[in-house]
């Protein structure tokens, strides 16, 4: 079923467009959620709350042109909350490990200008990510959005783990670099 067409099932609120956004992307949303909890029991939670939020939000939101990636950031976010209510050490331990990795480039988030200014700041690393080659945007998502571990995205691209650290250090470094020519400071 096309995405266009989930819309107007949440539109028309019909209760049909929760088991049809499952039956499309329920796998691909618990695959996500089950990277973050590393448990089963809660990434299937935060799928099932996932369509419930969606379901809240739509409307007045349409995401007609991208349709996963409003479902993505809403499972990653329940997940991550999950993580932190829980108190599992081990992932949050990853969680601020790849905070402090991103510190070095981004700009700190302290007054409520610099909270407003966050969505600019995400435009500009998304303009960063589209000069990189498809590797490197890949390894970049898959471990500051997906949180994946370095061997994980080794074993997903077939390439070796000192590759991944490599280009991931780079990426850091040429981020830095290009966010402040825009102005942004660490």
């Amino acid at each position: 079923m096309e995405d266009e067409t989930l819309i107007r099932l949440f539109l028309e609120r019909k209760e049909d467009a929760v088991l049809r956004t499952a039956e499309k992307y329920g796998r691909r949303l618990r695959s996500l959620a089950y990277g973050i909890t590393k448990d089963r029991q809660t990434a299937e939670e935060c799928e099932n709350d996932t369509y419930l939020e969606a379901w809240n939000r739509i409307p007045p939101a349409e995401p007609k042109n991208y349709f996963y990636a409003f479902l993505a950031r809403i499972v990653r976010g329940i997940s991550i909350d999950r993580c932190r209510a829980q108190a599992s050490l081990k992932r949050s331990a990853l969680i601020v490990e790849l905070t402090e990795e991103l510190d070095s480039c981004l700009p700190a988030g302290e007054t409520a200008e610099e909270l407003l200014d966050a969505k600019l700041l995400g435009e500009a690393v998304s303009r960063f990510l589209r000069t990189q080659t498809a590797e490197k945007q890949v390894i970049f998502l898959r471990r500051y959005f997906y949180l994946d571990s370095v061997k994980e995205i080794s074993g997903r691209l077939s390439i070796g783990e000192s590759k991944v650290k490599m280009v991931l250090s780079r990426l850091r470094r040429d981020l830095r670099e290009y966010l402040e020519k825009e102005g942004y400071t660490p």
